[in-house]
């Protein structure tokens, strides 16, 4: 049978394949020395507008890719390579998952599905990707299981990290279900027995993924145009909740901008995935993850105002 991928293309230092169905591959996402210097100052004037709240670099990793030329993107990043926690920016690989499951005739594209796959994304809810996960892995939450059927309920539970894997995504664990509480039974012995613990992402893997989204290569135009739906947020939103997902980026972005975003929070990590277009037509990727300040809102919004300025000069 023939592969579904056309040749490799190099992402930084990891391999990235293109679905052959997603027309035109996408062109390598080159190393930019222009917005490697714009992710380093970005940190640069980060770090000492925070340094009273005592924000570390240890504590904030960013990518940016410049899709002006959406052909040809341009990355540059700090600490992009780092794997880190990322609450429900996992959903974000949840979502193409389910989009290639039902591209390959692997999961049935129902109402319910459907569903679900807003729920995650749009409202962020904890059930509705407890839900993807075992449609996803045809594994359940349940009661504890013997050693034997345990691992081989941890051997299908691997299915989306296995995907991703085959298109060379790197330092990443996309097998976890998110908790309100934490995690009983089955998915309590697998933490304990198998490595990793938890799910873990890098900003260069989120946004190299949310990249190929919005340039309409993730898996082919139309899903990736189904998947940009569910991630639209207003940047001028009135809703009262100070953690709207738009509110992560969207209050420093000018009038006329539009954003398309996947945010992610616990009592511990702050992080927000983000495509935004401005009115003066540049258009970019900002992935930023930040630990231990998970009350400080402004850090991402001051990342972001930053880079919104350096994207709007020529670079």
């Amino acid at each position: 049978m023939r592969s579904p991928f056309l040749p490799l293309a190099i992402f930084g230092c990891a391999i990235v394949r293109v679905c052959a169905d997603a027309g035109e591959p996408l062109a390598a996402n080159a190393e930019s020395p222009a917005v490697q210097a714009v992710a380093e100052r970005t940190v640069r004037e980060t770090l000492a507008r925070f340094a009273p709240e005592k924000l570390l670099p240890r504590q904030i990793a960013l990518t940016v890719v410049d899709l002006r030329d959406p052909a040809r993107p341009q990355r540059g990043g700090v600490r992009g390579d780092v794997p880190i926690y990322p609450a429900s920016v996992v959903k974000l690989f949840y979502l193409a998952a389910a989009h290639r499951w039902m591209e390959d005739g692997r999961l049935a594209d129902t109402a319910e599905l459907r569903r679900a796959l807003h729920d995650m994304i749009v409202d962020s809810s904890n059930d509705a990707t407890s839900y993807i996960v075992d449609v996803l892995t045809g594994t359940t939450s349940g009661p504890e299981l013997p050693d034997d059927e345990l691992a081989a309920w941890f051997e299908k539970r691997n299915a989306v990290n296995s995907y991703f894997a085959t298109l060379g995504f790197t330092g990443i664990n996309v097998n976890k279900k998110p908790w309100g509480d934490g995690p009983y039974g089955r998915e309590t012995q697998a933490t304990r027995r198998f490595e990793q613990k938890r799910n873990m992402l890098t900003t260069d893997a989120t946004a190299r993924l949310l990249t190929e989204i919005a340039t309409g290569s993730c898996i082919n135009a139309k899903r990736s145009a189904e998947m940009m739906a569910l991630l639209s947020r207003d940047p001028a939103t009135k809703d009262p909740d100070p953690d709207n997902q738009a509110k992560f980026t969207g209050p420093v972005l000018p009038a006329g901008a539009k954003l398309w975003s996947k945010a992610g929070w616990t009592s511990q990590t702050r992080h927000d995935a983000a495509y935004i277009e401005l009115p003066t037509g540049a258009k970019f990727v900002l992935v930023v993850f930040t630990t231990d300040h998970a009350n400080q809102r402004e850090i991402i919004r001051s990342v972001a105002k930053v880079v919104v300025k350096e994207m709007q000069a020529k670079l």
